[in-house]
């Protein structure tokens, strides 16, 4: 029925040495790098998976899929947007006067079977087609310059989710130590639970002024503190704090291990709080259902 514990904490653990934890990763992130031909911009925000999103000048279109590999190779999770801009110098638009003219050639043998149905060919309409319109300057050195930079933008991102995910990582091991904390102050009170019960029965059978049986009335005072027992439970919580610390502690992306441990967090202290009797345990179980949500709402944002 529950009794004295040994404190779960230990200095040892060092909680929140946050230098033991390499791998933890943001998903929000932020990262840049340019030159005087191209600049890039890289967005990164949480997300089941990794999805990939580019905005590429018409010109260089073709280097979406070797961006795709360069990015996916680096980051397992998130909703990343990739924009690429060109130095204005190197944009000023050229127009190709041959797919022009195999444009208006086609425009006017459709014109000649519809008659007067197709209205005039509007230039906007035109440049919109590919090819239409090309770009002035070195393109081998632009693309080149876009795919080196790239890189170092995709460092930059890198860098930034790792600085926001040691933020993280310490947020959520002081959590844990507050779950450890709470729980070492729960374990004392359920061995109390029993002649609380026992109190309140007692209260209760005086006020009616009957006589019971002894016997039959320490068996219902075990029965109840049974129901009320929730050793099981604290003990749950600390395996779910040891899992926790160990996947933080992992080479792998852990946002989705530490997601699915969250829900087990919560359903351990759903179940605490509907068997807390006194109210100082009831007190704390709406305590650590408050430091849970906290460290869910940080889980969001680990890769």
């Amino acid at each position: 029925m529950g009794g004295l514990r040994e404190p779960l904490y230990s200095p040892d653990r060092k909680p929140s040495d946050i230098h033991h934890l390499p791998m933890v990763a943001s998903m929000t992130a932020f990262g840049r790098a340019g030159s005087d031909l191209v600049d890039w911009e890289i967005r990164s925000v949480n997300h089941r998976y990794l999805e990939l999103g580019f905005r590429l000048p018409e010109p260089l279109r073709g280097l979406e899929q070797r961006l795709r590999e360069l990015i996916s190779g680096r980051i397992r999770r998130g909703k990343v947007d990739a924009t690429l801009r060109l130095a204005e110098a190197e944009i000023a638009p050229q127009v190709n006067a041959k797919a022009v003219g195999h444009l208006l050639d086609a425009a006017l043998a459709i014109r000649a079977q519809s008659g007067d149905a197709l209205g005039a060919v509007s230039p906007v309409e035109l440049m919109r087609f590919p090819g239409v319109l090309t770009t002035d300057g070195d393109m081998d050195a632009i693309r080149t310059a876009a795919l080196d930079l790239f890189s170092a933008a995709v460092d930059d991102l890198v860098r930034h989710r790792e600085r926001e995910g040691a933020g993280l990582a310490a947020a959520l091991c002081e959590r844990l130590a507050e779950v450890e904390r709470i729980v070492d102050t729960l374990g004392p009170l359920t061995g109390t639970h029993a002649d609380h019960m026992r109190d309140r029965l007692r209260e209760r059978v005086d006020a009616l002024a009957v006589r019971v049986d002894e016997a039959r009335f320490e068996q219902e005072v075990a029965l109840l503190a049974q129901k009320a027992d929730v050793a099981e439970e604290i003990d749950r919580l600390a395996i779910h704090v040891a899992e926790a610390r160990a996947s933080l502690l992992s080479r792998e992306p852990c946002g989705r291990r530490l997601d699915f441990l969250m829900q087990e967090f919560s359903r351990e202290a759903n179940t605490l709080a509907a068997k807390s009797i006194l109210p100082e345990a009831a007190r704390l179980a709406v305590d650590l259902k408050v430091v849970i949500e906290q460290m869910r709402e940080q889980v969001q944002n680990v890769e």
